[in-house]
């Protein structure tokens, strides 16, 4: 979709101020504080799942909306009313088929080579034999 994705995982300052009645602490958040890279590390993974499921939910909510339904969503719960929810249904599986066709973790490996062209990234894992058509057709896809 186009949409930047960045983990703000940094250093937080804190800074005491102490007044007549009692002590306040307030936390300083800035680009200028070195990065947490333990923290980067362990929520690079589930953060790039939720980017892709965030995507999903973007496609979806368009989609919906162009068609004149209404549409709620929050992380992995997506509302329509009672009347839409067979087409919401039919949506919700054209645009997880869409995402998903998209070669992603190509494309990531790409960005991060691009940006950090000292490192070398290990190959992409081959594709299984998973059909993602198949999802067109899946009951259970999502309820």
């Amino acid at each position: 979709m186009g949409m930047v994705c960045v983990q703000p995982y940094r250093k937080v300052d804190n800074k005491k101020i102490n007044t007549v009645l009692q002590t306040i602490s307030v936390d300083i958040h800035s680009e200028a504080l070195p990065v947490v890279s333990a923290k980067q590390r362990s929520a690079f993974a589930p953060n790039y799942v939720h980017s892709i499921d965030s995507a999903h939910m973007m496609k979806t909510a368009e989609e919906c909306i162009g068609r004149g339904m209404d549409f709620a969503g929050v992380h992995d719960s997506f509302w329509t009313h009672p009347c839409s929810v067979d087409e919401m249904n039919v949506v919700l599986r054209d645009k997880f088929v869409e995402v998903h066709k998209e070669p992603l973790l190509e494309k990531l490996k790409a960005e991060l080579e691009e940006r950090h062209p000292h490192l070398a990234f290990p190959p992409v894992p081959k594709f299984g034999d998973l059909d993602l058509e198949e999802v067109r057709n899946s009951m259970y896809f999502f309820s």
